[in-house]
């Protein structure tokens, strides 16, 4: 394909992000690609879209700059861009933990598992898997097994995690997230917190989804990713579903917005269930005044209560929240 998406984080010391941010932008912009990218005084995070010949271009000046030196980047190929703009922006943290003491990946984080090595060590018997991503993320793909935090925000794992202990104790505790970022400190906060033994998936699902030994193996469902593409396939040996529909429960691994963009809430639909609903997740978003499937489409009055009637609604609209 003429196209790629560059996946890719690395922790260095950046000594001005708001300056990097500007002059990194501008950098982007000349070379055409589109993407988002976060900066902050502990590295730089990003996913970015473009041509083979642009992306090869950010790549090497990326690899030659002394302060990225021994990135890596995951590459997947694309039929065109997945982003609309470009974006840098400078951030407090790459990842938001939420602690009162920040943890150095530099210094300390959990064991670096190659995808083979990780998927062995997943078959043992004495082996936990934790999915430190959102439960968005969790829903449409997820390894085999693997513990879904019962939190909205990657900052509250942590206290999950203490509230629910007895779940690592005395076990071979494997993480795991997209790329690898999130991860990387993670692991080391459950070291500092005294489980012993954590291993890490290095380069994410991302990576493991690539590599010829693993092909994805013991991995259902899709890969979420945060670009216009939404999900990725990862086994390539069997495709299990396990996203649901948010209307009628049935599989599906289509994601879309809330129509309400009070809400923007992220729900898992099948086409005819988001004309159905109006792509509204709750009745009251589905009879928002602001609601952008209504106005895109331009629906009428009577248009709208058809199928909130179809649905055994009323129609009532609601004050915008």
């Amino acid at each position: 394909m003429d196209y790629r998406v560059l996946l890719y984080y690395f922790y260095t010391k950046i000594e001005d992000p708001a300056a990097f941010s500007k002059e990194h932008l501008a950098f982007c912009k000349d070379l055409e690609l589109k993407g988002r990218i976060l900066v902050a005084y502990e590295g730089i995070n990003g996913t970015l879209s473009g041509t083979v010949e642009q992306t090869n271009k950010y790549m090497e000046a990326m690899k030659a700059d002394p302060l990225f030196e021994g990135i890596v980047f995951k590459i997947d190929e694309s039929e065109g861009h997945s982003f609309k703009k470009m974006h840098v922006r400078p951030k407090n943290e790459l990842v938001n933990l939420g602690l009162e003491e920040d943890v150095n990946p530099h210094e300390l984080t959990g064991r670096h598992l190659a995808p083979e090595d990780f998927l062995e060590e997943m078959k043992r018997e004495d082996t936990v898997v934790l999915d430190v991503r959102n439960t968005y993320e969790f829903d449409v793909g997820h390894f085999r097994g693997a513990i879904r935090p019962e939190v909205k925000n990657f900052r509250d794992t942590p206290q999950w995690v203490r509230d629910n202990r007895e779940l690592f104790e005395g076990k071979n505790v494997l993480t795991y997230c997209t790329g690898g970022i999130r991860c990387e400190k993670f692991s080391g906060w459950m070291k500092r917190e005294g489980f012993g033994d954590v291993g890490q998936l290095h380069g994410g699902v991302a990576t493991y989804g690539k590599d010829d030994t693993t092909k994805g193996e013991l991995w259902d469902g899709q890969m979420y990713v945060f670009d216009e593409r939404l999900t990725v396939p990862i086994n390539r040996i069997e495709h299990v579903i396990v996203g649901v529909d948010h209307f009628d429960g049935t599989p599906c691994e289509r994601y879309i917005n809330c129509a309400d963009p009070d809400c923007n809430e992220q729900i898992l639909a099948s086409e005819e269930n988001e004309y159905k609903h109006l792509a509204g997740c709750t009745h009251e978003c589905r009879v928002s005044p602001r609601n952008r499937y209504v106005i895109k489409n331009g629906l009428t009055e009577e248009q709208v209560k058809e199928r909130l009637a179809a649905i055994g609604e009323e129609y009532d609209f609601v004050a915008a929240k």
